[in-house]
């Protein structure tokens, strides 16, 4: 029995870095489409990229992807109890300010790990 469990253990560890490669190479696909010109991918791109342009200056309430969650987005940047300002805007990337109870702090952030992004309405 002893050998049995040691034997699905690595057989496990090997599953879990078998997967861990199919996400970088799907992670590298996904950023060919959204370097080809005139694919879906391209156009949403451009579509985020605008958009997030439009909210400089703004709080906005940012929604990322699985493999891109940021700890102070979720604990405070979406919440009651803190706030998101977009600084600045490229195509890559989008630098924010995350305002906590603690204080502020600024980070840079993957526009290819943003799920959406939307404006606050002042009241909230």
């Amino acid at each position: 029995m002893k050998y049995l469990i040691i034997i699905m253990a690595i057989l496990g560890f090997l599953a879990y870095c078998e997967m861990s490669s199919l996400r970088r190479r799907i992670a590298k696909l996904e950023e060919a489409q959204v370097k080809a010109k005139g694919s879906p991918a391209y156009e949403e791109r451009i579509v985020m990229v605008e958009l997030a342009r439009s909210y400089i200056g703004d709080k906005v309430k940012i929604e990322q992807k699985e493999d891109y969650l940021d700890s102070d987005i979720l604990s405070y940047g979406n919440s009651k109890h803190g706030s998101i300002t977009i600084l600045d805007v490229d195509n890559d990337w989008i630098k924010v300010v995350i305002k906590t109870p603690k204080g502020e702090k600024t980070k840079l952030l993957r526009l290819s790990g943003i799920e959406r992004i939307s404006r606050l309405k002042e009241a909230e």
